[in-house]
């Protein structure tokens, strides 16, 4: 098998070098072609069939070996042979092109990619199993992707050769009728009447106008075969069924009620979701606590006398309540009743995907239509299957806020953002504090210089933090919770009073019967949505943690306009959901903040890149707080002040973000940002700065040395090393 592979690797390298060796390139050129136009027709008047058999033989070359050319010979196959002979022969040779580089990559690639990725491959399979025929004929129709790049990767996958043959003949044959009849317009161009002829305006017209059809026809297929089997309602209850109250359910709401539409939200529990009752309000409020307690603990720093720290935990909690009922009313039912919004306390199932079945709190069961539907049921925090953890009654980031007595020793399991606000939280509140982290470091999404200063951060308060180690089992020993991880092969014990589990979020689907319209879940719990938030079908949508792939709350709100807009206007426009500047910050001291890529980010993708680094230790504001620690880092292209990303690390680091992510947002560089005025003196000036190092490391040398030369020949000075020399004869 490995010598077959070469010897056909070999065999493809030779036929390239020769092709383009021997000039092919520029012979499939339509210059070429028209200088040699004369010569050719006459040729092949007397040799048609031959003519049609090296023609054939060529588009075969040209297209399995995915080299450039086959547009320009569509055209000439209509130019010099006609509709019918050049559309037969056409659509023969081009479909056994691409079923030759289907072949090929499928011998070359498929079994290396099985062996290092069976488990991806076979899913990739059983879609393609499922959909595959429908998928390659709406990509050759209407093509997403260019030919080639679908000939070799469909190679990759399971179809049968003779379903990808077929299939890609029926489906290219629209497309290359068009092709042809443009090349026989052309090529029957004589004079400067004939440009305009109807026949040839007619056929550019068509060449231009396909796209758009075959985009219109692709589109109506599809929505009649996802909607085959299902009865569609004559009249609906509302335009927009929205299930769950989060952040982004209810932003969703807030945009059917604002363009005047009826708008039913759905939510079994609290309005507000999450972000309210559980996560960030919550978190920040402790937070918020924590750093005042490190303020008195460290008084010293402003000049004032360090105080022990004392307070009840209960009343910090009840503090935390509050700020929750302040907030409480901005997402409260009576609010968005006011706005126009139907809101239900219930829990909603899928009966078909216009209509839902309504399990009201109160027993009573009814069924709702909309034209239109929006999942926004977020998500939880996901427990991992390690033996004897649900009998430690673990807490979470649901259950937390219910502690009325503060965990003497907690443990956390989870080194990322969740997990690390929360350590620091409890640890600066007087906890004895153990984090463990599977993996190299904490913040794992963000670069290791970072982390580095997070970690730094965290031992200086007396977190134990434990990277590279992996809990695998707990116990009760003696009457003391104990966790055992694994540390590269080394199995270690931690006693602990409480534990916290922070390893990530798990999507809602549970209940809402997403079997019953056919929609399978992805390994990590979300639903698969297209890029305009919709789900399986046009009219339904989903978007925030359910949906992923970001689980913040602003990703949920941004997420929720797509699949409002395009659920109420989807018939006359849809907008993709556009994730290119998506910001986001960890709330631990100090605050790491980001926008766009990270350097190893940048190294995976192999984006060139380098790197401007401002210490927030320069800045006048940071000195004055006491707080001259962090650092800006912006990645840009080499030579260009194009902003590829952008992390702060310090105090504030939320609010100096804004200034990249706008800028980033709207395509202004570190010059437009230079260039701006800032206050003096405020944090937000280190952007500023950050932006002036830049400018400086691109300093124009030359014509500054040019610059000091005419400035010293303004002041009336000559060159310095001859005003030295005067000066050495001077003193002898």
């Amino acid at each position: 098998m490995k010598t077959g592979k070469l010897v056909l690797i070999v065999t493809i390298v030779v036929a390239i070098v020769l092709f383009w060796g021997l000039g092919g390139n520029e012979w499939l050129t339509l210059e070429a072609l028209k200088e040699n136009r004369i010569a050719l027709e006459q040729w092949i008047e007397t040799h048609l069939m031959l003519a049609l058999g090296l023609y054939g033989i060529a588009y075969v070359f040209v297209t399995g070996l995915s080299l450039p050319g086959a547009a320009v010979m569509t055209l000439a196959g209509g130019a010099f042979f006609g509709n019918w002979y050049g559309l037969i022969t056409v659509s023969i040779a081009s479909t056994a092109g691409a079923s030759l580089a289907f072949l090929i990559a499928r011998f070359l690639l498929r079994d290396t990619l099985l062996s290092k990725y069976r488990n991806t491959i076979e899913k990739i399979d059983r879609g393609i199993e499922k959909d595959g025929v429908f998928y390659l004929a709406t990509l050759r129709l209407v093509p997403v992707f260019p030919f080639f790049l679908i000939n070799l990767t469909m190679g990759l996958t399971g179809m049968k050769l003779r379903t990808y043959a077929l299939v890609s003949w029926i489906a290219m044959l629209p497309g290359t009728f068009v092709y042809v009849n443009a090349g026989t317009q052309l090529g029957q161009i004589q004079s400067t009447a004939d440009i305009v002829s109807a026949d040839l305006l007619l056929s550019f017209a068509l060449l231009g106008l396909f796209p758009l059809i075959a985009k219109f026809v692709v589109g109506f297929i599809r929505r009649r075969r996802v909607y085959a089997g299902w009865q569609k309602p004559a009249s609906f209850d509302y335009n927009l069924l929205v299930i769950g109250g989060g952040s982004a359910g209810l932003v969703s709401a807030y945009i059917a009620a604002a363009v005047k539409a009826k708008v039913a939200l759905i939510e079994k529990h609290k309005m507000g979701g999450d972000c309210l009752n559980t996560g960030c309000v919550p978190s920040k409020a402790l937070i918020r606590s924590a750093r005042a307690a490190d303020t008195l603990r460290h008084a010293n720093r402003y000049g004032l006398e360090s105080v022990p720290v004392k307070g009840s935990f209960k009343t910090i909690m009840n503090r935390v309540k509050d700020v929750i009922a302040k907030v409480e009313p901005h997402d409260s039912p009576e609010r968005y009743r006011k706005l126009g919004v139907d809101c239900i306390s219930g829990e909603a199932s899928f009966v078909s995907p216009w209509e839902l079945e309504v399990r009201h709190n109160d027993g009573r069961i009814e069924r709702l239509t909309a034209r239109s539907i929006v999942v926004a049921t977020g998500g939880k925090p996901a427990m991992p299957p390690i033996p004897g953890l649900e009998d430690m009654e673990p807490l979470t980031s649901e259950n937390l806020w219910e502690l009325q007595e503060q965990p003497e020793h907690l443990l956390v399991l989870g080194g990322g953002p969740i997990g690390c606000e929360l350590a620091h939280a409890f640890a600066r509140l007087g906890s004895k504090v153990t984090q463990v982290e599977r993996g190299e470091r904490l913040l794992p999404k963000e670069d290791a210089d970072v982390a580095s200063l997070v970690l730094k951060e965290f031992e200086a308060d007396g977190i134990d933090v434990r990277l590279k180690h992996s809990a695998v089992e707990f116990r009760m020993e003696k009457g003391r919770k104990v966790a055992y991880c694994d540390h590269e092969g080394e199995r270690v014990r931690f006693p602990f009073d409480q534990v916290l589990v922070a390893v990530g979020r798990a999507a809602n689907t549970a209940g809402l019967n997403l079997e019953r319209i056919g929609v399978d879940t992805l390994p990590d719990g979300t639903v698969p949505v297209e890029e305009d938030m919709s789900l399986r079908y046009p009219n339904v949508f989903a978007c925030g943690d359910v949906a992923g792939p970001y689980q913040f709350t602003h990703a949920a709100s941004h997420q929720a306009w797509y699949a409002a807009v395009n659920g109420l206007f989807g018939q006359f426009k849809r907008f993709r959901v556009d994730y290119r500047v998506m910001p986001w910050v960890t709330f631990t001291s100090p605050e790491v903040a980001r926008v766009g890529l990270s350097e190893a980010e940048a190294k995976e993708k192999g984006i060139a890149y380098e790197v401007t680094r401002y210490g927030l230790d320069d800045l006048d504001r940071a000195i004055a707080e006491s707080e001259d620690h962090g650092f800006i880092k912006v990645l840009t292209p080499p030579g260009k002040d194009k902003i590829l990303g952008a992390v702060v690390v310090g105090t504030h680091a939320g609010e100096i973000l804004a200034e990249f992510t706008l800028a980033m947002k709207h395509g202004l560089g570190l010059n437009k940002i230079l260039g701006t005025i800032h206050p003096y003196p405020t944090w937000n000036e280190s952007a500023k700065y950050a932006a002036g190092e830049w400018k400086r490391a691109h300093a124009p040398e030359g014509i500054l040395r040019l610059l000091e030369k005419l400035h010293g020949w303004r002041r009336g000075k000559k060159d310095q090393s001859q005003q030295e020399k005067r000066k050495e004869v001077t003193t002898g």
